[in-house]
């Protein structure tokens, strides 16, 4: 079964989020204070791993098994492919078009369907700020390394696009939850408070996950606006570490406004191919363009067209 990953550029509405306030108990004794015992013999406290479930530990084989499958087949490359998939400037343009000014997919009635179509170029206008949290079930090795990619990726971002881009607690506007399976599937208020107004076939979307979507982003605009105001993701934790590394490159550069996937992009992680798990030297340009002056939020694909290709031009063939 090949990858499939699931994106939905909904545009909405933004509500206020509740505020998540503290519990205190009161009225209950104090407890009894033990003797202190001498410095030499106080043991650090124990860290207890939350027990796994059946079904998680099923999605960890699986998704393992998926991996391995891939990089046997030579797929989910870590390379930039410049010696095997050169691309010129009227690529580049056709790509990036396909990308960032179609959708990969179309709300219905009852949820989400797969059908490209056409749409307005999109972006974050507000600083993007990454809120990265864990569930309990992810250990504190794998959070600091998780952490530090994301942090540097971020960076890699904000160099590409000069656009304010960066991993923050403070406010963040940009969720990335990894949880596992029955993490996920508890996840029902926290995506409430990040998204309100999220319809419940969207959630079931979210927390039903089926295993042929590896990881998802959701962004959202202000109501009759081509500007991002606010992203949500989800990525499993069972991912072993190459697939999980590639949901972070995918879903934070789509959730930037690179929406769409084409089969002819290449090399690309815009593509459904899972060729490429890593950002490519054509997605760095994609991501350049995407956030170049010379563009507009709003710009449909026979206003931009002019300008995207001239910015190819120039990013391919003069000064990059």
């Amino acid at each position: 079964m090949p990858l499939r990953q699931f994106r939905l550029i909904a545009l909405g509405p933004m509500l206020a989020g509740p505020l998540l306030a503290g519990c205190v108990a009161a009225g209950l004794p104090p407890a009894p204070v033990a003797p202190t015992p001498p410095a030499a013999t106080i043991a650090p406290p124990a860290t207890i791993a939350p027990a796994v479930s059946p079904a998680s530990e099923a999605a960890r084989q699986y998704f393992a098994a998926v991996q391995a499958r891939l990089l046997s087949q030579g797929l989910l490359r870590s390379d930039d492919g410049r010696t095997d998939a050169p691309f010129t400037d009227r690529m580049l343009a056709e790509n990036f078009t396909r990308v960032a000014l179609y959708d990969e997919y179309a709300l219905g009635p009852t949820g989400p369907v797969q059908r490209e179509t056409p749409s307005r170029l999109r972006r974050w206008e507000a600083p993007v700020r990454i809120g990265l949290r864990f569930g309990p079930s992810v250990p504190p090795d794998r959070r600091a390394t998780h952490t530090a990619r994301v942090a540097s990726f971020a960076a890699r971002l904000q160099m590409l696009t000069g656009h304010p881009i960066s991993l923050s607690d403070t406010n963040p506007n940009f969720i990335i939850e990894v949880v596992n399976e029955d993490e996920r599937r508890a996840l029902g208020p926290s995506i409430a408070a990040a998204i309100p107004g999220l319809s419940p076939a969207d959630m079931r979307g979210i927390t039903d996950l089926p295993r042929s979507t590896y990881c998802l982003v959701y962004s959202f605009a202000e109501a009759g606006r081509s500007t991002y105001s606010r992203a949500y993701a989800v990525i499993r934790a069972e991912h072993p570490d190459l697939l999980l590394l590639s949901c972070f490159h995918e879903e934070i550069a789509q959730g930037l406004g690179l929406a769409n996937d084409s089969p002819r992009a290449r090399p690309s992680i815009f593509n459904d191919d899972e060729e490429f798990a890593l950002l490519t030297p054509q997605d760095e340009l994609m991501l350049r363009m995407l956030y170049d002056p010379a563009l507009r939020p709003g710009m449909t694909e026979a206003e931009a067209r002019p300008i995207i290709n001239s910015l190819a031009t120039r990013l391919v063939n003069g000064d990059s």
